[in-house]
């Protein structure tokens, strides 16, 4: 099968809503009941298909209708009838066709990967220059405001295997805070702690209340006030000992090029729903690496295919090495959208070896799950 002659002749959008197993409290918004992705089906004149997933968060990128209205309206009349190898120029025409969007973005490209690994019966990671590692770390997070049942999880999480947990912090008061990580230390004295304030810190008080969290021997402390504060950020990140971590400051490689001429982080958090697609965070990655600033694989609200892509991704990047918290599909959705479970064994991820990103979604699922659909056709 010759990948040069596959043109693509058909874009299926499908906004999905997926029920989750409880509420999740993060310092910049609650969710509950569902969260809201936009799936996307690439069909190629051989047959061929390609997934990717749009993975928003209304308070963090945008909305599941606009990343569906961006694919639809905009971005399928720069894709149909393109050679799907023609990767790097449509995701250019694509930056020029429409500002922003970066979760559609990151579908457009996974499903354009999926679909050329396919054909050159390749997984996605060899298209983005070779596999680094063959699993990664994996870290879960810890978010529900009765801490009771986050303790349940923990003991759960521990006999599954997994050692990284990574505590939401910010949403009550500072003690409540306090008083979730001396239970954990006290219980799992060997368990790698991570916490996220998700810019839910005020400026004017976050030092005092982060030198009490380094108390504990966290592993990083994650964005602890608003992204826009860059010049706190910095002041932070020279003031504490233990590493801290960038987030929502950082979307894009000019992001990550301010961040490293600022000093703002030790560390990053790479998303692909954040930069629009794996390559621009390898991108990311790779700024990164140039200034000493360790990696960390991020996600949003997302089903394992786009927990396939990010994986495909850190597997590629030399610079991601603190793990990845792609555990929605296998944690907190009720019933996720992968033909077969999202590949994690004894606390790791296992990258896939298999053709494209390895696993294709259930199409039953995925229609269950549906709540608008258009189809596009060349």
């Amino acid at each position: 099968m010759s990948m040069i002659n596959e043109i693509v002749e058909q874009l299926t959008v499908r906004h999905c809503r997926l029920p989750v197993r409880s509420r999740r409290d993060h310092g910049s918004g609650l969710v509950s009941g569902s969260v809201d992705v936009v799936i996307l089906e690439l069909r190629t004149s051989g047959g061929i298909t390609g997934w990717g997933e749009a993975s928003p968060w209304a308070v963090f990128t945008g909305t599941a209708e606009a990343a569906a209205a961006a694919l639809q309206r905009y971005i399928a009349p720069v894709v149909l009838g393109r050679h799907i190898a023609e990767i790097p120029a449509i995701m250019t025409d694509a930056d020029r066709t429409i500002a922003g969007h970066p979760e559609a973005k990151a579908a457009l490209e996974t499903a354009l990967l999926d679909a050329v690994g396919k054909a050159a019966e390749l997984p996605v990671w060899a298209l983005l220059g070779g596999r680094l590692r063959s699993q990664i770390p994996l870290s879960v997070s810890l978010a529900d405001p009765e801490f009771d049942a986050d303790i349940d999880l923990v003991a759960k999480l521990r006999a599954d295997g997994i050692g990284i947990v990574k505590l939401k912090t910010g949403t009550k008061e500072h003690a409540f805070d306090v008083m979730r990580l001396e239970r954990l230390r006290k219980d799992y004295p060997g368990l790698d702690i991570r916490v996220d304030y998700n810019q839910g810190m005020e400026p004017v008080d976050a030092l005092r209340r982060l030198r009490d969290i380094e108390l504990f021997d966290v592993t990083f402390i994650e964005q602890p006030v608003s992204g826009a504060h860059l010049e706190t950020m910095a002041m932070l990140a020279g003031a504490l000992d233990t590493p801290l971590l960038a987030d929502e400051s950082v979307f894009s490689p000019s992001d990550m090029m301010r961040a490293a001429q600022g000093r703002i982080c030790d560390a990053v958090s790479v998303k692909i729903m954040k930069t629009g697609g794996l390559r621009r965070g390898l991108d990311v990655s790779a700024i990164a690496a140039s200034a000493g600033i360790a990696g960390y694989g991020g996600d949003m609200f997302e089903s394992g295919l786009a927990h396939l892509a990010g994986t495909h991704m850190i597997a590629a990047a030399p610079n991601i090495t603190l793990g990845c918290e792609f555990y929605q599909s296998s944690y907190y959705l009720s019933h996720d959208l992968l033909s077969q479970p999202f590949p994690v064994k004894d606390g790791y991820v296992i990258v896939p070896e298999g053709p494209g990103l390895g696993i294709d979604p259930d199409d039953e699922m995925v229609r269950q799950m549906t709540v608008s659909e258009q189809v596009i056709q060349r």
